[in-house]
């Protein structure tokens, strides 16, 4: 099993949660760092993975969807400069912790973490997905797990649909129709949730759905007479969405000489990280008892 970590997802959990009056020597709040590091920690000692990478977001700007649909994630606010400065010491202590990261400015962490699925499938190697993404469920086959580590918990393929609606295979098309407003993704106008899990739910795909047009107004579901119409109307808006929602599983990826396989801790660069955070004593005796595992 590979356990591959969606970052952002942790670093801007341990962001609101933890004091943000934490700061270094100069002011700075590190309360994102610490409470990643802390996880990421905690992770270690009770998982034990013997394979396992860290994937962080580096430009949404740039990112592929972006050349694609320029308002992609166009509703977000930057990061404040407190938290940008962090998510690049969170880089630096993934690095010295001894663990795989990587990022890249044209792809998100979700490609990156479904590149790494798709090659670990290719070589028989199921992989845990910890996020609390919904987007990733999509990548979840009967040998992998959906982790979100400290909310749901794992959930297994046939689970997914309790929690997301939907099976996995069908996630992309999910949110191609009744659009994602976290991601600035339109889908069809008029096409809600649970309309599109009807029509999902009937037909099988996206695909399907638009090849049966005709017999669409059999769904049982409201406004169904107008249904045809919309998405008819709507083909390129719901076309566009899907290239959006979908997962590259063909991202570029460096990788050290060891691969996924996690090594001792550079202790002197962690604690000179630590150092330069103003962080005490309890994560360093834990990065120790982590390098004892290895």
């Amino acid at each position: 099993m590979q356990y591959l970590i969606d970052a952002s997802v942790y670093i801007f959990r341990a962001y609101y949660s933890m004091p943000d009056d934490m700061v270094d020597g100069d002011g700075n709040p590190v309360n994102a760092l610490y409470g990643f590091s802390r996880f990421i920690g905690d992770f270690m000692e009770q998982v034990k993975p013997d394979q396992i990478a860290v994937l962080f977001d580096e430009s949404l700007s740039k990112s592929f969807r972006v050349e694609i649909y320029p308002e992609y994630k166009a509703n977000r606010d930057p990061a404040p400069p407190e938290l940008k400065r962090q998510f690049e010491q969170c880089r630096r202590f993934v690095k010295a912790f001894g663990l795989m990261s990587c990022a890249h400015p044209r792809y998100e962490a979700d490609d990156l973490i479904g590149t790494l699925v798709t090659e670990g499938r290719a070589k028989g190697i199921p992989s845990t997905v910890v996020t609390r993404d919904k987007d990733l469920a999509q990548l979840v086959t009967r040998e992998d797990v959906f982790w979100d580590y400290a909310g749901k918990g794992k959930v297994t393929y046939d689970k997914i649909p309790e929690h997301f609606g939907v099976w996995p295979e069908q996630i992309a098309d999910f949110l191609a129709l009744a659009g994602d407003s976290v991601d600035n993704i339109k889908g069809v106008p008029g096409v809600g949730k649970k309309t599109a899990t009807a029509l999902l739910q009937h037909y099988g795909s996206l695909e399907k759905i638009y090849a049966n047009l005709d017999s669409v107004h059999e769904v049982n579901v409201r406004g169904a007479k107008t249904l045809a119409q919309k998405l008819d109307t709507h083909k390129d808006a719901a076309d566009l969405a899907r290239r959006l929602t979908g997962i590259a599983c063909d991202a570029p990826i460096e990788r050290p000489k060891t691969g996924l396989k996690p090594v001792a801790p550079d202790m002197g660069a962690l604690f000179a990280l630590y150092d330069e955070a103003g962080i005490g004593m309890a994560l360093r005796r834990q990065a120790e008892r982590v390098a004892d595992l290895l």
